[in-house]
């Protein structure tokens, strides 16, 4: 499933337009990356969480020549799937 199909499931679902769909997809999609950004966790009940985790500077090596290389910090986004899900899914 992509955003267009998630898109036509909710407008389906709810009884919105395409239109209504697409604004409220991109609203609750547009929340979680503003709440992510600001360090804060995203929970929905029943589907998981959302959250960011910092990976530090390292050193890693280029597979092709050898050479060590340093790789930059950077901000990972990590999704934990809660039980509702997870029971639906198996």
């Amino acid at each position: 499933m992509n955003k267009g199909d998630l898109i036509n499931k909710v407008a389906e679902s709810a009884g919105l337009t395409q239109a209504q769909a697409k604004s409220a997809v991109n609203a609750v999609l547009e929340s979680v990356a503003d709440s992510l950004q600001d360090g804060e966790k995203v929970t929905l009940i029943g589907f998981g969480t959302f959250s960011v985790n910092h990976r530090a500077e390292r050193q890693g090596r280029n597979p092709a020549t050898g050479k060590t290389i340093t790789i930059a910090a950077k901000n990972n986004v990590k999704f934990k799937p809660g039980k509702e899900l997870t029971a639906s899914v198996n």
